[in-house]
């Protein structure tokens, strides 16, 4: 439920804080109070659209804050998890939006800072605006089918699940096929190519890593004279410029006197000896490497063809052999693909009627569970309708399906929902056809045809918060009356607010607020009260008597309240 509604800078609101309740709230006051700037804000609130003229005249933005309490189970906790924004069923819901002068919006829920995307659609588990002449889901044809579903239950949820995964391979098998069969000619092109391309990748015969050693082997050949000379000096100088010879000799000299001060020279000759035996083994080392050099002008012409091939195979097909090699993968794969085509073909035509049947047998059930379910839901609908002073209303779920005429044989269309599309039709007088609820024409018929769908679909999409803005324009007496008692029992199930201007509406909330207009220093700003027992009394006698207040109107809205308070017990 909506616990707290703050409004700053909102049109002619400058600032006001409504907390409220459950059950039934009723809003009033005078023509252009400012009654439907409370539902303005909760659309915006609900992710509705805001412009720059909502904005009060002098300030820089508008302020809208609502804090929701609601159930651990309730299905917004499943949309706030899915889009990523931080939430805890145990607390409360914060939404927060603001409208810049300059036409500029931003939105927080729980302080987390979110698209108008991804508001409106956390909106529509939270809030359900009814206006007096907007088209809701429950009068848009498209979502006929949805609701029907939703009122038939857990048995058709389960063969609508089922049809859906079958539905889902079938478009895919079909996607498949029309791919094959669109490009024809286009795979006969790619063809040539896809063979020369795989012909020039695997007559090359790459390996991994392969242009890195080939580039070492390359420097090796390049410099093999230069690497001959240099190591033969080195050796050369080892032994022959006498430099084993003079580090041998000094061992040897250092041997005749180390006993005399053995804790200095000891160390040093360890040292020289050491040094000996090293240098010793690399010249040996040196030499082996200088009688493995080769100059090979051969094998250095194969390796730069191998590389200017590699080269060449790298700019067209990928950066690496790694890359040339996953690409020949993936054209051997699309070669085969369309030479063995008209076998893909005739396996996807076989596997879409498998599946076509499949799917065909499932949406004929969930078409059987709709006839049925639609035959409950007029007669409860044609019920609510009676209790609102509708007694000769005739309410049809009309389903129809469309035709495939490609074939000898039509078949059924089948879409994401089975084969059926559903159409509300009601009567609403006797020896008249029922029309689509779209095409209905009296506001105050509107109305209660509104009233009786939400009544049966409030426990179905749990909405928690409906607000029927004027919803009972056009109605009067008993109907009024019957639509203040069917308001009554919906906020049995959900919190309810209704702005009225009809006192029998308006007695049987629970709550009342009072909306009104002041002007103070060449400002018109707005108010809300919610009423005590006492204005509640006066604001019913002014809906009876207009203007002016007597003892009598008073006397007469003080007896409304005393019978609504019965209808309510009872």
């Amino acid at each position: 439920m909506l616990r707290e509604l703050s409004i700053k800078n909102l049109a002619v609101i400058e600032e006001v804080h409504v907390v409220f309740h459950e059950g039934f709230h009723v809003l009033t006051g005078e023509t252009g109070a400012g009654k439907s700037i409370l539902i303005d804000a909760l659309s915006l609130i609900a992710g509705g659209r805001g412009s720059a003229d909502m904005v009060r005249y002098g300030c820089d933005k508008a302020e809208m804050e609502a804090m929701f309490d609601l159930p651990a189970g309730h299905p917004s906790w499943g949309v706030l998890e899915r889009l990523g924004v931080q939430h805890s069923a145990e607390e409360t819901l914060v939404i927060r939006r603001e409208l810049s002068a300059q036409g500029k919006s931003s939105s927080r829920v729980n302080g987390q800072l979110v698209t108008i995307s991804m508001l409106r659609e956390i909106g529509e588990c939270l809030v359900n605006i009814h206006g007096q002449h907007e088209h809701q889901s429950l009068l848009k044809t498209e979502h006929h089918l949805e609701w029907l579903d939703s009122f038939a239950g857990n048995k058709l949820a389960a063969v609508k699940s089922e049809y859906a995964a079958v539905y889902g391979r079938l478009q895919e098998t079909r996607s498949g096929l029309r791919e094959l069969e669109q490009t024809v000619r286009q795979n006969v092109q790619m063809l040539d190519l896809y063979r020369f391309q795989i012909d020039e990748i695997a007559s090359a015969a790459l390996r991994p890593s392969e242009d890195e050693e080939l580039a070492n082997q390359r420097r090796l050949l390049m410099n093999a004279e230069k690497r001959a000379a240099s190591v033969s000096e080195a050796y050369e100088l080892l032994y022959g410029g006498r430099g084993l010879d003079a580090i041998g000799k000094a061992v040897s000299k250092l041997s005749d006197i180390a006993a005399y001060d053995s804790a200095v020279l000891g160390p040093v000759l360890e040292q020289l000896q050491s040094a000996f035996y090293q240098a010793e083994d690399a010249a040996y080392q040196l030499r082996s490497y200088r009688d493995g050099i080769e100059s090979d002008p051969e094998r250095l012409a194969y390796v730069d063809d191998r590389l200017d091939l590699i080269n060449g195979l790298k700019r067209k097909y990928g950066e690496s052999i790694p890359d040339i090699l996953a690409y020949l993968d993936q054209i051997v794969a699309e070669r085969d693909k369309i030479e063995n085509r008209d076998e893909l073909v005739e396996t996807l035509r076989q596997q879409e009627e498998t599946l076509y049947k499949q799917a065909l047998a499932l949406a004929e059930q969930l078409s059987e569970l709709r006839h049925k379910a639609s035959d409950r839901l007029a007669k409860v609908i044609e019920g609510e309708l009676q209790g609102l002073q509708m007694p000769s209303a005739r309410f049809l779920v009309q389903l129809d399906r469309q035709f495939d005429y490609a074939d000898a044989e039509p078949k059924p269309k089948l879409h994401a929902d089975g084969m059926d599309e559903a159409v509300f039709l009601l009567s609403t007088n006797p020896g008249e056809p029922p029309k689509p609820l779209n095409k209905i024409a009296s506001g105050g018929e509107m109305s209660r045809i509104m009233l009786a769908l939400k009544c049966i679909f409030a426990e179905i999409d749990r909405v928690p918060v409906l607000v029927f803005d004027e919803v009972d324009t056009g109605v009067s007496g008993r109907a009024a009356q019957a639509i203040a008692e069917k308001l009554s029992r919906l906020a049995r199930k959900c919190q309810v607010f209704s702005i009225t201007h009809l006192p029998q509406v308006a007695c049987m909330a629970d709550h009342h607020y009072e909306i009104r207009k002041a002007v103070a220093g060449n400002r018109t700003s707005t108010s809300v009260t919610e009423l005590a027992d006492e204005g509640k009394i006066n604001e019913l006698a002014r809906m009876l008597g207009g203007v002016e207040v007597t003892e009598k109107t008073r006397h007469h809205a003080q007896e409304m309240l005393d019978l609504a308070q019965g209808l309510k017990g009872a």
